[in-house]
């Protein structure tokens, strides 16, 4: 019986380092410039994992309040200038997925001014809200996600 446990053991390491020497189990993600120039021109996910998102975002509007259950958003602005708001008390909020709010308006939040170069975190938890942006913005997100 010993003698399984170990020949199993010793089967699972070499497998993993078969894997990582193939660079399956590297825990290094790339994304070359031309899915990311796309995900920062019209938005989309670039890195998935269990305990982050990495997304690139491009708006020309007003967004939506939201308010992430578990979510810390890590925002870097690439591009553009905004009034974008925090905290306060969250006009209209509903439940738009599990996890997440949505509401219409932030009433007595923290305003601050993002140009090309800030970044702002917003833990989870806290309302957020790009109230307007001059004439549009490009941004990534980084979302770490509380386990």
């Amino acid at each position: 019986m010993k003698f399984l446990v170990v020949l199993t053991i010793l089967f699972t390491l070499a497998a993993t380092f078969l894997l990582i020497a193939a660079g399956a189990v590297s825990g290094v993600t790339y994304v070359d410039r031309d899915k990311v120039a796309a995900a920062i021109g019209k938005g989309g996910t670039l890195v998935t994992a269990p305990d982050l998102t990495v997304m690139g975002s491009h708006r020309d509007a007003a967004g939506r309040v939201e308010v992430h259950d578990k979510e810390t958003d890590v925002i870097y602005m690439v591009d553009g200038e905004a009034t974008f708001v925090t905290g306060g008390t969250v006009v209209g909020l509903t439940k738009s997925k599990p996890g997440q709010s949505l509401g219409s308006e932030i009433q007595d939040g923290e305003t601050h001014h993002l140009s090309k170069g800030d970044v702002i975190v917003v833990p989870a938890g806290i309302p957020h809200w790009f109230k307007e942006v001059h004439p549009s913005v490009s941004y990534f997100v980084v979302k770490v996600i509380k386990q």
